[in-house]
């Protein structure tokens, strides 16, 4: 019997990553502007912040089924599916925008600090951060009421995106600082903060829960660390300005502006490096995840030719949407 069993993980360990690949454009129109995007895959809802506004669209079909108003200068979406809550972050306005998953309807606003960017629910406290770029700070809300707990809480320096570890604590980004914090979401308190040096000007990040390991994207490095430890523990080289990663199946995927997606994965014990590079779409720079359909959401538009001795084309006018990738 053990020779079958060591054949038998032997197997296991050299078995082919799976394979993505553009699989639909979901076509939205109107103003190319964005910033994140938030998939709610129990309810198979994907939120597109869109400048001015917020799309919802249908996963299952990939119809556009509403549209959250006057979100303005929207960055980020959070979803609090056990209190059947949303909220964007609206950074031109230092406001959240609080609504009804069921009915779209805005049911609330609420006040935060300047340039609200990243906004993350987590769970386990009923706790909403948002993390202000302007004024360097987060604010700490009780999802439940609505009401501010901490208007300013300083983190020493510009935070950018966010993660939860379900165990009522917070990971983000510190961009000008290279490095990340983590916070006790019920007290709103830094608990410890390390350096993910030689990623230089962190943005997206991403987690992976069953490792608990954190994937920070700076310009053509991803950086791999243990929060518990607060050690960067690999890095693997990935495309150029990217501002989002998002987390499926074990691969971590860096959105790149060059034009695509960098799927980085372990290739050894504790050891991370690119598995695949996937093409999408010029500027498409965030990325999220439904990790029950194993899909990937980047908001883009079109780019004309480059005119002769240029670097980039125009925006092509109406074109925003949806790139999907997919198995």
């Amino acid at each position: 019997m053990k020779p079958i069993l060591i054949l038998a993980f032997a197997g296991v360990a050299m078995a082919a990553a799976p394979t993505y690949k553009v699989v639909a454009n979901i076509k939205i129109g109107g103003a190319n502007k964005t910033d994140y995007t938030y998939c709610d895959s129990i309810n198979h809802r994907l939120y597109v912040s869109h400048g001015t506004q917020t799309e919802v669209i249908d996963t299952n079909t990939d119809k556009l089924v509403g549209t959250i108003p006057d979100t303005q200068g929207v960055h980020g979406i959070a979803i609090a599916t056990d209190l059947g809550k949303g909220y964007t972050s609206n950074g031109t306005t230092n406001n959240v925008t609080v609504f009804d998953i069921a009915t779209l309807k805005v049911t609330g606003k609420i006040n935060t600090g300047q340039n609200p960017d990243s906004i993350i629910y987590e769970p386990v406290t009923h706790r909403v951060l948002t993390f202000n770029g302007k004024s360097n700070d987060f604010t700490l809300i009780d999802a439940k009421t609505g009401t501010v707990i901490s208007a300013s809480v300083a983190v020493g320096g510009k935070p950018e995106f966010s993660q939860v570890d379900g165990k009522g604590h917070v990971f983000v980004n510190i961009e000008d600082k290279n490095e990340i914090i983590e916070i006790n979401a019920q007290e709103g308190l830094i608990m410890k903060r390390y350096s993910i040096a030689p990623c230089d000007g962190p943005s997206g990040l991403a987690i992976d829960l069953s490792k608990m390991r954190l994937f920070s994207v700076c310009d053509k490095v991803m950086a791999i660390s243990d929060p518990a430890t607060g050690k960067v523990i690999s890095t693997a080289v990935v495309g150029a300005d990217p501002d989002g990663v998002a987390f499926d199946d074990g691969y971590a995927f860096s959105a790149n502006r060059d034009g695509a997606a960098t799927m980085v994965g372990e290739t050894s014990p504790g050891k991370y490096g690119v598995i695949a590079t996937i093409p999408t779409k010029m500027g498409a720079k965030t990325i999220s995840a439904d990790q029950k359909a194993h899909k990937l959401y980047l908001p883009a538009w079109d780019v004309g030719a480059a005119p002769a001795g240029g670097k980039a084309g125009a925006p092509v006018p109406d074109s925003f949407g949806i790139v999907v990738l997919g198995r």
